[in-house]
C-alpha cells in the first residue's frame, strides 16, 4: 500500500492474546491525543454476527460471505466516546461489552483465520488510520494493515502472565474460570494465530518488542509514548 506522507504517525501494537494491548492502547491514545482503532474488535464483532446468524466459525465461506456483507452495509462503526473508550455497533446496536465475552473471543480467532474474512475487513481497517494520529492494536497490524506505520511494537508476556491477567479480567465479570483452564484457552490461541496461513501473528522485522511480564502498565506506556514523540518530531522535522 502506498500513501502520502504523514504529519503524525501510526501506531500499530501487535502482541498476543492477554498481553494488555487494549489498555496499553487506550492509554497511549490518550496521553497523545490519538485515535484508537482496535481491529480485533472487528474480528469479534463478525464472531458475534456469526453466532446470531447461525454461522460456525469454522464455516469459512459462510463466515466470509457473513463479512463482506457487513462491510458492504456498512454494519460494524467504531466511535470514540467522550471518554475516550471506544464504542462498537453493530448494526446501530452497542455491542461493545457482548463482544468481549470469552466464547467470541475464541470465535473471532476462528474465523479471523479465514482468508475471505480478512480480506472483507483488510480495506475497512486501512480506512480508519490513513491519514495517521492513530493507535491500532490487533496480531498483523504492522506486518499487514500498515506495514508502512511509522511506529510500530510488539507487545507481549509469558503465557503464565498473559493467562492470569485474562483470568483476573474474566473475575471481574463475574465468570472466573479456572486458571489451567484460561492457561490452555491462551496457549490454544497462541497456537492458532502464530500458525494461520494468512497473516499469522508474528514480530514484524522492524517493530520495537516490549514484554510486559515485569512491567506495570504505566511503564509499558510511558515507553510507548516516548518512543512516539520522538518519531513525531522527526515527521515533523525537527530531529
Amino acid at each position: 500500500m502506498s500513501s502520502a506522507p504523514r504529519r503524525r504517525p501510526v501506531v500499530a501494537i501487535d502482541g498476543p492474546a492477554g498481553a494488555g494491548k487494549s489498555t496499553v492502547t487506550r492509554k497511549v491514545a490518550e496521553r497523545l491525543g490519538y485515535v484508537i482503532v482496535d481491529t480485533g474488535a472487528l474480528y469479534r464483532v463478525v464472531a458475534l454476527a456469526a453466532e446470531r446468524a447461525g454461522v460456525d466459525f469454522d464455516d469459512a465461506a459462510r463466515a466470509s460471505a457473513l463479512a463482506e456483507s457487513l462491510v458492504a452495509d456498512s454494519a460494524v462503526q467504531l466511535r470514540r466516546k467522550d471518554d475516550g473508550a471506544m464504542q462498537v455497533l453493530l448494526n446501530g446496536q452497542d455491542v461493545s461489552l457482548a463482544i468481549r465475552a470469552q466464547n467470541i473471543g475464541q470465535g473471532a480467532s476462528k474465523v479471523s483465520a479465514h482468508p475471505g474474512v480478512r480480506a472483507a475487513l483488510l480495506e475497512l481497517q486501512r480506512s480508519q488510520g490513513r491519514e495517521g494520529g492513530v493507535v491500532l492494536e490487533g496480531r498483523d497490524i504492522g506486518t499487514v494493515v500498515f506495514p508502512d506505520a511509522e511506529a510500530k511494537f510488539y507487545l507481549t508476556a509469558s503465557v503464565d502472565v498473559r493467562a492470569q491477567r485474562r483470568r483476573d479480567e474474566l473475575a471481574a465479570r463475574g465468570t472466573p474460570p479456572s486458571l489451567a483452564e484460561v492457561l490452555s484457552e491462551v496457549a490454544e490461541r497462541d497456537r492458532r494465530d502464530s500458525t494461520r496461513p494468512i497473516a499469522p501473528l508474528r514480530q514484524a522485522d522492524d517493530a520495537k518488542l516490549v514484554d510486559s511480564s515485569s512491567l506495570a502498565i504505566e511503564q509499558v506506556v510511558e515507553l510507548i509514548v516516548a518512543t512516539v514523540r520522538t518519531v513525531e518530531r522527526q515527521l515533523s522535522g525537527q530531529v
